[in-house]
């Protein structure tokens, strides 16, 4: 993205685009307001103060905008955002009152991914006034943070291997003076030895690891942040069809949230011993891919029997969850691209969260709705622990009567985190299908913001 500080600058009183912000029910007084020209020019665009819609009318010897929200009392992340993506570069003005949490929206809309742009766009930056200057810094952070979900789940597999996601994570740790430890090779098979079993039939050039990294101070209370890294899922030797294997460079979204999470609370100083966990991983086919009816040990001394390998990023967060779980932190935050089910039941927009604590869910589901960024509670149902039953091994990775698919998977994690330990999991999809304004297709950042602003309650 552009310089974060190009987006939203401070109100000196510079020359700026007025932008009239105008709803149903003052659509009537804000036309009366207006003159003769201006009304001709509302009505001939045929301006109604509906959601996202706008129109440009003279102002003196230049020109204005209204613009349709909901409420011009209570202002959303998004109600700005398909301005800032329609609008001609240029410095802009909310006329009358404070954009707000609009702010974010106004620099979401503005993301692009051109990596891979022989020709890439440049429409310039269309620049949002506000006097709340000291707003500005956490908006920025938190529009950073969406743009680094956004460039890690775009970015191909190919390009954003376990390599590439433990490069990223070392840029974190060089950044904020945090200490970071890489796991591979014989010591991930002795130390994590599912993550060493899901990534061992992946090329040398993509070879598993578990990636960690501590910051902070270690008298504060723990803080363990995980994410799912399967860079590429092939499904394994249980396959996935073509049409299931097309958008898999995104199923290490997990981590994306996980890194740009820790991020958050590292630039925002929260006092906290942050330990940040990524388990990397491609789950490839090949001669030594673990197989069907294979028993994995776990670095919990829990054996696992392959029902699919196609569940493999259960597997590889058990793990990870077990290693977390042994620092007896305040809290476990998880996040994974887990299960199509969670998706069936809640569609894309919605991540599907588990919480053992009631007053966790609560305070996650809070801040959610107060952001614009919702999830939904799902449960840990005890009684669907039976699906998990196995004849050979303590407990089997995959269930087959179809049922319950999401907190199903959120029950085999559970096997994993200690007992007494508060536990979140987000089951994300991380992915936007269909562009929204201020959200564009791709690579998305879901349950994230919800995220953040329950652990600067809680902690801060």
């Amino acid at each position: 993205m552009t310089d974060k500080n190009a987006f939203i600058q401070p109100d000196r009183g510079q020359q700026a685009v007025a932008i009239h912000l105008v709803d149903k029910d003052g659509l009537e007084a804000f036309l009366k307001s207006r003159s003769a020209v201006q009304r001709a020019a509302l009505q001939a665009a045929k301006f109604e103060a509906e959601g996202y819609s706008y129109a440009i009318m003279p102002d003196g010897e230049g020109w204005a905008v209204a613009a349709g929200v909901a409420d011009t009392d209570s202002l959303s992340s998004w109600c700005l955002a398909k301005l800032a993506e329609v609008l001609p570069a240029g410095t802009y003005r909310r006329e009358g009152g404070e954009p707000g949490p609009a702010m974010l929206g106004w620099i979401t809309g503005q993301y692009r991914f051109e990596r891979y742009k022989s020709d890439p766009s440049d429409s310039g930056t269309r620049v949002l006034l506000t006097k709340d200057a000291g707003a500005i810094p956490a908006v920025t952070a938190e529009a950073e943070a969406v743009a680094l979900v956004r460039d890690l789940v775009n970015t191909p597999a190919e390009d954003m291997g376990p390599a590439q996601l433990e490069a990223e994570v070392e840029r974190l740790a060089k950044t904020f003076k945090a200490d970071i430890t890489v796991t591979r090779g014989d010591m991930l098979e002795r130390e994590f030895p599912m993550v060493h079993m899901v990534g061992r039939a992946a090329a040398r050039s993509h070879a598993p690891r578990m990636i960690e990294l501590e910051w902070g101070d270690p008298s504060q209370p723990r803080l363990a942040i995980v994410g799912k890294g399967v860079c590429f899922d092939s499904g394994g030797l249980d396959v996935k069809p073509s049409s299931g294997m097309v958008l898999m460079k995104k199923d290490m979204g997990g981590a994306a949230h996980a890194i740009a999470l820790a991020r958050l609370v590292m630039e925002g100083n929260l006092p906290v011993r942050l330990h940040l966990l990524v388990p990397a991983v491609e789950n490839a086919i090949a001669g030594n891919a673990f197989r069907p009816g294979d028993v994995l040990r776990s670095r919990a001394g829990v054996s696992v029997e392959i029902g699919n390998t196609d569940a493999e990023g259960r597997l590889i967060l058990a793990d990870a969850l077990t290693r977390a779980g042994e620092q007896e932190p305040a809290l476990i935050l998880d996040f994974a691209t887990l299960t199509g089910a969670a998706r069936v039941a809640l569609g894309p927009d919605l991540p599907a969260l588990f919480a053992r604590e009631d007053a966790t869910a609560q305070a996650l589901l809070d801040a959610g709705e107060a952001r614009d960024d919702a999830c939904w509670r799902l449960p840990l149902h005890g009684g669907y622990r039976e699906y998990l039953k196995s004849d050979i091994a303590d407990i089997n990775n995959s269930h087959t009567n179809g049922y319950a698919g999401s907190s199903v998977a959120a029950l085999f994690l559970d096997k994993f985190v200690p007992k007494g330990i508060d536990w979140v999991h987000f089951d994300t999809f991380a992915w936007r299908p269909v562009a929204k304004p201020g959200r564009p297709k791709g690579g998305e950042a879901l349950g994230l913001r919800a995220s953040w602003h329950m652990l600067k309650q809680r902690f801060g």
